[in-house]
């Protein structure tokens, strides 16, 4: 794709184009970082890199800057085409939907796919070889269901929505629209529920949904357990990492963000935009505020309150953490000096 052709279409989308360079319009086959980037990829550099050092060393063919005259003047110098845009980062993610366009398998019913009585399919509906969907399964248009792919009775899955190979779909299982469920990813499992008696534990039936809101995305080996009675609710646009587990009777807000190995107790409350980072633990009915962010293995076991960021076990104001670690380093000196004056002190 030229440059030019990439440019006309930014100028359409969300990430501010403000000006541009064609130089030699070069022809673009990719993206790449602004360190490995070759005279055919485009690359981009946003506030707080080494800039100008970075821009002064690429072979990028083409370049999305942020708003700094210097950049500029240098990426001209230097032969490079640019854009300037008021968010590089989103600009390169739009360009790069252009320049790697996703492939997407053509409709139709694979004849290895094994497909019960009483499903309702879309129209444009693509379904892979060895796919199993159960009993009153429905399945909305344009939906794209890759190989392995095991949806159990009574699913439903919305329009445009894409299962990658060798997901699994519990009963119960509600995805709204445009979700992504990646390969190996278990949605609607059975939740931890057991009640303790004098001859062992007794199985608590789950019987409850688990509904994905519309753009959620789950990623690989993740699993999002249903509960005994009512649902587990995952917001809008909620974007869940690899290997995350969510239990059952969770109930998260709108684009929440999950990072790898997040372990989510039954019952435990998020509101909208919360931040986990990877292995971050929430305990049991724990209520997290709008926006609030966990740093990486970060422990929650009460209420985090909306727009404060936590670190630590048990999780405190990050702020707190931060001190309490450079304490931390000094405890044997701390520990040499008091033990020092216990002993003048007794003398």
């Amino acid at each position: 794709m030229q440059f030019s052709q990439l440019i006309n279409t930014l100028q359409q989308g969300s990430s501010g184009l403000q000006d541009h360079h064609l130089a030699g319009d070069p022809d673009l086959v990719g993206g790449a970082s602004i360190e490995q980037a070759k005279a055919n990829q485009l690359s981009f550099l946003e506030k707080g890199n080494s800039l100008t050092t970075e821009l002064s060393r690429t072979d990028a063919g083409a370049v999305l800057l942020p708003a700094q005259d210097d950049l500029r003047a240098l990426a001209e110098k230097r032969g490079l085409a640019w854009a300037v845009l008021k968010d590089p980062r989103l600009a390169f993610a739009e360009a790069l939907e252009l320049l790697h366009p996703r492939p997407r398998p053509k409709p139709g019913i694979h004849p290895t796919a094994v497909i019960e009585d009483q499903v309702q399919i879309g129209d444009g509906v693509s379904i892979g070889p060895h796919v199993f969907i159960g009993e009153g399964c429905r399945i909305g248009a344009q939906s794209v269901i890759h190989p392995g792919v095991v949806l159990y009775n009574d699913v439903v899955v919305g329009e445009a929505n894409e299962l990658h190979a060798n997901a699994v779909l519990h009963p119960g299982s509600r995805l709204g629209l445009q979700c992504v469920v990646h390969s190996n990813a278990v949605v609607g499992s059975e939740g931890f529920g057991f009640v303790p008696t004098a001859n062992g534990w007794r199985k608590m039936p789950q019987t409850g949904l688990v509904i994905l809101e519309d753009g959620v995305e789950v990623g690989c080996g993740s699993t999002i357990d249903r509960p005994s009675v009512g649902e587990t609710r995952i917001g809008a646009g909620t974007k869940i990492d690899n290997l995350v587990q969510i239990g059952h009777g969770v109930k998260t807000g709108k684009g929440c963000a999950l990072a790898s190995q997040v372990g989510i107790a039954g019952g435990a409350l998020l509101g909208d935009g919360v931040i986990l980072a990877g292995q971050v633990g929430v305990a049991n009915r724990a209520v997290i505020g709008d926006r609030a962010i966990a740093s990486s293995k970060s422990g929650i076991h009460g209420e985090v309150a909306a727009g404060e960021v936590v670190s630590g076990y048990p999780a405190i104001p990050n702020r707190l953490w931060l001190r309490c670690s450079a304490a931390f380093n000094k405890l044997p000196d701390m520990a040499k000096s008091l033990r020092s004056l216990k002993r003048e002190a007794s003398q």
